[in-house]
């Protein structure tokens, strides 16, 4: 089971940055899951051979033509705006898996039919196209059900509504208590740091804060705190609010 961690389980080492090679904690944390796994196991030869293959992309020896960031499904204006919609987007992007025998929720967006992640981006920036304040921390703050059903309107219901509705809440009473309404500030607090905005996000905003027990240690994930801060650079291609 997961367990939360609460404001006050972070230390100012989490937020200082000890002088470790992990800075997030996310791979010592998980090295005695990868070395006591009982079911599952790391090919490490494959392991390595994919880094590889990933390094040679990255220095273009054999460069992919595979976008980065994906316009056609993401609002973007250049403002403080977009910070808070990527924040808001990546506060509901988990489990797009239907139930078993069940279809996947999905939509159709400009004559495309989209479901898992992107269909996700696209909902909300259709909702955006619908004046629908996404960027708004007080709306997003108290949304009603009515308003976030009709906002992934599609083919089948969404998986975990009701938790999505809980995140999207929860990061605007955040947003208005701690950052002024504004998801810019937290990226400013970080000092153009991409790990200490990580943190940030995991030690302000629960939703973003997965970790688990296993075995009595604590293993950090903070996976949906590293896509936002991805996403945040992929949305501002590395520059203004982006750039870290």
């Amino acid at each position: 089971m997961a367990e939360l961690l609460q404001k006050n389980d972070f230390n100012d080492e989490d937020l200082s940055f000890a002088q470790a090679p992990d800075l997030l904690g996310v791979l010592c944390s998980t090295r005695d899951v990868v070395e006591q796994g009982e079911y599952v196991w790391v090919a490490t030869d494959r392991t390595e051979l994919l880094a590889h293959q990933w390094l040679q992309d990255e220095t273009g020896q054999n460069a992919s033509t595979a976008p980065t960031w994906y316009d056609n499904y993401h609002f973007y204006d250049g403002t403080e705006r977009t910070a808070n919609w990527v924040l808001a987007l990546d506060a509901m992007n988990f489990c797009f898996w239907a139930e078993k025998d069940q279809p996947r929720w999905s939509i159709d967006y400009q004559g495309e039919r989209l479901n898992g992640y992107l269909a996700e981006a696209a909902a909300l920036k259709r909702a955006v196209e619908e004046d629908f304040p996404l960027w708004d921390a007080a709306y997003l703050s108290t949304i009603s059900e009515k308003d976030l059903a009709h906002i992934f309107r599609g083919e089948q219901t969404i998986p975990l509504f009701e938790e999505r509705l809980h995140n999207l809440r929860e990061v605007g009473a955040v947003l208005l208590q701690q950052y002024n309404g504004q998801c810019i500030n937290a990226i400013e607090q970080a000092g153009g740091s991409a790990v200490k905005l990580a943190l940030l996000l995991a030690k302000d905003f629960p939703s973003f804060n997965d970790v688990a027990l296993y075995r009595s240690h604590l293993v950090r994930f903070y996976k949906r705190a590293q896509i936002c801060v991805a996403d945040l650079h992929g949305s501002f291609a590395g520059k203004s609010w982006g750039a870290y």
